[in-house]
């Protein structure tokens, strides 16, 4: 699945609920892609590198730089600012590619770039954990570059990407305007670089995932692209699933699992949970969308006795008190939690990973000074990212680098006066492309975009069970950025080598 304060990347916005009160250099031959026409060339520049994966040493072509967006007039509307990693010596044709971006909406790439796609990532302290500066660059063992091409995006006001002069930002800063810039995007690289043979795929996260699902929708009815995979990394795509309105019972019961894994990390649930954790959020699973989710659509009818066997229950799984739980109704809210659950100890936990704790400015109240989770990475990944881009990619730009898109406020039309669902345009792309297959990639600590919501989601994803079929969960022991811990990121791509093997056909 923004960066609070300081950073909008990563996490999605909670959006406004949209009602109409709130809605306010060459290369060899065989190397992949193909060297652009010299119209363009200049806009480049070019770099080799190799890193070792799995055991094996994969040689790539760094090609960096920005490509125009155009009206029909020929006249330049914007400029896209990428990175793509190409694997030498093999055919671009039938080599697959990854069209990556991070979500916000007004992140740049930098994150997924740095943490899960790139060649390099930024050394964390262990379990991804904060470390101290001066920050450290490392190869990327676990890149995917052995599997795909990768070629990370920047939307347009996000990292070196802008609007050309003279034109409205207001045409990208928005649902509509933000998926058909992207899907231009891609067909412009594919014919640039002539990649329209290779099998493609799209790897988002947060509101990348939302993104996705239009953008799929938009390549295939309007540029007639055609996707073998979709990868969705802590998905979002009805927000539905997480706006806390009166009269929407359905957050507490998609956040309550994500409760139970992040108390239990903490160690605040009775003994005979503290034991497996999937184990755990099973049972919370299960309670949260069968006897919890029944409670709280009965609404007041609720007799006394009912109420106080689910605040037991909510507080078993919570690790909050009964009293609490009696007291929020029943529904307590995610920034609620984060700042309840540890308050004896004097400290919050993270909103894009809880398992994160820092010190707020007090222990009293209920609003959280700052995301411990978020600032974690900013330093890290804003430091390396831009040393790296200039001394290792070659890119020289006097355009400042936006890790804090400027692209608010964000225009949700056509989704006024409703929730954000793009649900129907994958659904609707899945069913008109019957090889498109889906990878969702959950945090059990990710408050974000949590896992039950994510869940919920796709168990509305048409009602043929064709759809659930090309749907692959996994879950990982981490937030958000799950991949931010080696362990996690091993096994994430553990998950995803099986993924690309059948998405292309041999």
């Amino acid at each position: 699945m923004s960066r609070i304060s300081s950073l909008l990347a990563l996490v999605l916005v909670l959006a406004p609920q949209l009602t109409a009160a709130q809605a306010a250099t060459a290369r060899p031959a065989t190397a992949a892609p193909q060297a652009p026409r010299a119209a363009v060339t200049e806009l480049f520049s070019s770099s080799g590198g190799s890193v070792t994966i799995g055991g094996a040493e994969v040689k790539y072509r760094a090609t960096t730089g920005t490509l125009a967006l155009k009206h029909a007039n020929g006249k330049t509307k914007a400029n896209i600012f990428f990175v793509a990693y190409t694997r030498e010596g093999q055919d671009p044709r039938s080599r697959p590619i990854t069209f990556t971006y991070n979500g916000g909406p007004g992140s740049p790439a930098i994150w997924l770039h740095m943490g899960l796609m790139g060649p390099k990532r930024v050394q964390m302290a262990p379990d991804g954990f904060q470390p101290a500066p001066p920050y450290q660059l490392v190869d990327n063992d676990q890149s995917p570059l052995d599997l795909t091409d990768i070629v990370l995006l920047d939307p347009v006001n996000t990292g070196f990407s802008r609007a050309a002069e003279g034109e409205a930002l207001s045409q990208f800063t928005g649902v509509r305007g933000d998926i058909e810039s992207v899907a231009e995007f891609i067909r412009v690289y594919l014919n640039t670089f002539e990649r329209w043979r290779s099998p493609k795929f799209l790897l988002g996260e947060s509101y990348g995932t939302m993104r996705s699902a239009g953008v799929a929708e938009e390549l295939q009815t309007r540029h007639g692209v055609e996707l073998n995979g979709i990868v969705l990394v802590s998905s979002i795509l009805d927000y539905q699933s997480k706006g806390y309105v009166p009269g929407n019972d359905y957050p507490y019961a998609n956040f309550l699992p994500t409760m139970a894994a992040t108390a239990w990390y903490h160690k605040k649930l009775a003994p005979e949970l503290q034991g497996d954790l999937k184990k755990t959020v099973d049972e919370a699973r299960t309670f949260a969308f069968g006897e919890y989710l029944q409670a709280l659509v009965k609404g007041s009818r609720l007799t006394s006795a009912e109420r106080k066997a689910i605040a037991q229950k909510v507080a078993r799984y919570s690790g909050l008190s009964v009293e609490y739980i009696e007291q929020s109704n029943l529904r307590v809210t995610d920034p609620r939690f984060r700042k309840e659950l540890l308050r004896d100890r004097g400290v919050m936990i993270g909103r894009l990973d809880g398992r994160y704790t820092a010190l707020d400015a007090d222990d009293a109240g209920e609003d959280q000074e700052f995301d411990p989770s978020n600032h974690a990475l900013t330093g890290p990944y804003s430091a390396l990212f831009l040393d790296y881009v200039k001394k290792e990619l070659g890119y020289q730009s006097e355009v400042p680098y936006f890790t804090s898109g400027q692209v608010q406020p964000w225009d949700y039309r056509p989704f006024q006066n409703r929730y954000l669902n793009l649900v129907e345009s994958l659904r609707a792309t899945m069913a008109r492309n019957p090889a498109l297959r889906v990878f969702v990639a959950n945090g059990y600590y990710d408050f974000a975009t949590p896992f039950g919501g994510t869940e919920y989601t796709f168990d509305h994803l048409g009602y043929e069970p064709t759809y659930g079929e090309r749907v692959t969960m996994k879950y990982y022991e981490g937030g958000h950025m799950m991949y931010i811990i080696p362990e996690q990121l091993r096994a994430l791509k553990r998950d995803l080598t099986g993924f690309y093997a059948g998405g292309v056909r041999p």
